[in-house]
C-alpha cells in the first residue's frame, strides 16, 4: 500500500471513529461513513467491505492510542506499585470521560456479531491486560511491595472489577466516589496481608 493509500485508510478509520463514537455500532451504515469522510462509495469499499471490518480497524487504532498514551507516562524510575496506580488513574480518567467514547458501539459490535473466540480483538484485549498486569504484581511481589499468592487470579479480578465499572459506567452513570472506592479495595489489597 502506498504512502498516500494509508494516509486515506487512516483518514477513513479515524473519522469512522468519531461517528462511531457519536452513533454507536448498530445504526451506522457505509452510507454515514461516507458522508461523513466526504469520498465516494466506490472509494470507501476500496478500503473496507463493510462497517464490521473497519470498526476492526478502530478498536485496532484505539488500542494503539491507549497503549502510546500508556507507555508514554511510565517514567524509568517507577516502582510497580506507581505502574499498577497510573494504570488504575488512567481507567478512572475513561471511566468518568462524559464525552462520547467507542464503549456503547463496543459492546454493541460484540453483541451483535458472533466472532470465535481465537479472533475476538476484546478478548484478546482483556487477555493481553491480564498478562500485564499479572507481569506487574508478580514484579511487585519479588520486590516485596505486593503481597499476593495468586497474580494471575488477582490480575483477572482487577479486569473483571474494571469491566463491571465500565458496564457499569454505561448502563445507570458511575459516581466518581465509587470508583475511587473500587480502586481503593484493589490496591489495599495488594498492599496488605490481609487478602
Amino acid at each position: 500500500m502506498s504512502d498516500k493509500s494509508a494516509q486515506k485508510k487512516k483518514y477513513i478509520v479515524e473519522t469512522a471513529r468519531k461517528v462511531f463514537m457519536e452513533k454507536g455500532y448498530k445504526t451506522v451504515t457505509m452510507k454515514d461513513i461516507v458522508e461523513a469522510c466526504e469520498i465516494s462509495r466506490g472509494g470507501l469499499y476500496l478500503y473496507f467491505s463493510g462497517t464490521s471490518e473497519l470498526f476492526e480497524e478502530v478498536l485496532k487504532l484505539e488500542q494503539e492510542d491507549a497503549d502510546d498514551v500508556f507507555a508514554g507516562s511510565i517514567s524509568s524510575e517507577a516502582t510497580p506499585s506507581d505502574i499498577l496506580a497510573l494504570f488504575l488513574k488512567e481507567q478512572k480518567r475513561e471511566l468518568l470521560n462524559k464525552k462520547p467514547s467507542l464503549g456503547k458501539a463496543v459492546y454493541e459490535y460484540f453483541f451483535a456479531n458472533e466472532i470465535p473466540s481465537k479472533d475476538n480483538l476484546l478478548k484478546k484485549q482483556f487477555d493481553g491486560a491480564v498478562h500485564a498486569i499479572e507481569k506487574l504484581i508478580a514484579a511487585g511481589v519479588e520486590s516485596g511491595e505486593f503481597y499476593c499468592e495468586d497474580p494471575r487470579g488477582w490480575a483477572r479480578n482487577i479486569m473483571y472489577v474494571l469491566e463491571g465499572l465500565k458496564i457499569t459506567s454505561h448502563t445507570r452513570g458511575i459516581s466518581e466516589a465509587t470508583v475511587d472506592r473500587e480502586i481503593m479495595y484493589v490496591m489495599q489489597s495488594l498492599l496488605t496481608e490481609e487478602m
